[in-house]
C-alpha cells in the first residue's frame, strides 16, 4: 500500500513541477483588448474569483477583464492555437484545459495562446450572450495583428476548445464574420482550423448541456437565440477544417452534439475527422488514462500534419 501511494505521490509531483516550470517559463500574459472592452458594464463590485491547487490557478470565475496568456515552443514552426478552456460558461478549467493543452502545443512547434475569456454576466455586459464571442474574435485578430511579433503565419491559425470553450470554438466557426463591435481594420476573425474536444455544440434542449445554456442565453432563452448558438445550424462550405473528439460514456455533454456538427461538416464537403471513443467519460483534457480516449493528442497531430497545419517533425518528443 505504502509503495502504490509512493508512485502515485511521484507522478503527481512529477506533473505539478512539470506545469509549474513550463508556466515560469512562459509567463507573457497580456490584455486581449487595447482600451475600451466592449459592451462592458462597469461594476467596482465584481470581481474575479481564482480557486488554487497545487500553487496553481484550477479555475478563473467572474472573468471580466479578457486576457491572452503566450505559450512559446522552443522550436516555433509558424502555426499558432488558441486554447478556449471549458467551464459551462461560468468558469475556466486552467490546468487541464489550458496549461496542459499548451505544453503540449509547444512540443509540436506550435506557438499556444491561453484565452482567459469573459464569462456571461448582466452584470458587467450589455449584451452577455456576445461578450464570449467578442473576446475570441478578437483573440484571432490580435495575434494576426501581430503575427510577425511570434513568427507566426497568420494563415496558420486555429483554435481548440473543450466543453463550454468547444461551444465557442464552434461558434467563432461558424460566427466569426458577425460584427459585434467597431473593428479598426480589415483582418479575418475566422480561424484556420479548429479542434472540437467534447465540445457543446446545440443549444437544443433534447441534446444540449443546461448549465452552458443557461449560463449563456438565461434560463428562459428566445428561440431566435436558440437557433443562432446552435452551431450545427450554421456550417457552410467555407467553415474551417475541424478535428473532433468525444467519448460514447459521456454523460454530461452527450456525444450528439459533436455528430451533428460533423454530420453537417460532411454535408457541406468540409475537411474533417471525428473519433468517437468507447471510454474517457467528460473532461479527459490530454486523455484519460487505461480508456480510449488516452492517445487522441498523437492521432490530432497526424491530423495537423495531413492537413499542413503544421509540415515539420515533431521539435521535441512528448
Amino acid at each position: 500500500m505504502k509503495k502504490n501511494f509512493s508512485i502515485k505521490t511521484l507522478l503527481l509531483l512529477t506533473l505539478f513541477f512539470g506545469v509549474t516550470d513550463f508556466l515560469q517559463a512562459q509567463n507573457e500574459v497580456l490584455p486581449l483588448w487595447n482600451g475600451e472592452i466592449p459592451g462592458a458594464i462597469s461594476n467596482k463590485e465584481y470581481k474575479e474569483e481564482t480557486e488554487i491547487k497545487g500553487g496553481l490557478v484550477e479555475f478563473y470565475s467572474k472573468v471580466s477583464v479578457p486576457t491572452l496568456t503566450v505559450c512559446k515552443p522552443e522550436k516555433p514552426n509558424g502555426t499558432a492555437v488558441v486554447i478556449y478552456p471549458g467551464g459551462a460558461y461560468l468558469r475556466l478549467y486552467m490546468i487541464g484545459e489550458g496549461y496542459k493543452i499548451a505544453k503540449w502545443l509547444n512540443s509540436q512547434g506550435i506557438t499556444a495562446f491561453i484565452l482567459k475569456y469573459r464569462l456571461p454576466s448582466d452584470e458587467i455586459m450589455k449584451d452577455k450572450t456576445i461578450g464570449p464571442l467578442q473576446d475570441a474574435q478578437e483573440s484571432i485578430r490580435f495575434i494576426r495583428r501581430n503575427a510577425a511579433q511570434w513568427g507566426i503565419n497568420a494563415q496558420k491559425v486555429g483554435v481548440i476548445g473543450f466543453s463550454a470553450g468547444g461551444h465557442l470554438a464552434s461558434t467563432l466557426s461558424t460566427h466569426y464574420n458577425y460584427e459585434l463591435y467597431k473593428v479598426k481594420d480589415a483582418i479575418s476573425a475566422r480561424p484556420d482550423f479548429s479542434i472540437l474536444v467534447y465540445p457543446v455544440i446545440s443549444m437544443d434542449e433534447t441534446i444540449t448541456h443546461k448549465g452552458s445554456r443557461t449560463n449563456l442565453l438565461g434560463i428562459k432563452p428566445a428561440q431566435e437565440l436558440i437557433e443562432k448558438y446552435s452551431n450545427e445550424k450554421h456550417i457552410d462550405a467555407v467553415t474551417p477544417p475541424t478535428y473532433i473528439v468525444h467519448a460514447f460514456d459521456d454523460t454530461s455533454v452527450v456525444i450528439e452534439n459533436s455528430i451533428q456538427y460533423f454530420l453537417a461538416l460532411r454535408k457541406n464537403k468540409v475537411p474533417s475527422e471525428i473519433h468517437l471513443f468507447q471510454t474517457g467519460k467528460h473532461g479527459f483534457g490530454m486523455g484519460r488514462p487505461a480508456t480510449t480516449s488516452q492517445n487522441w493528442t498523437k492521432q490530432c497531430e497526424d491530423w495537423l500534419k495531413i492537413n499542413q497545419f503544421i509540415t515539420v517533425e515533431n521539435p521535441t518528443k512528448n
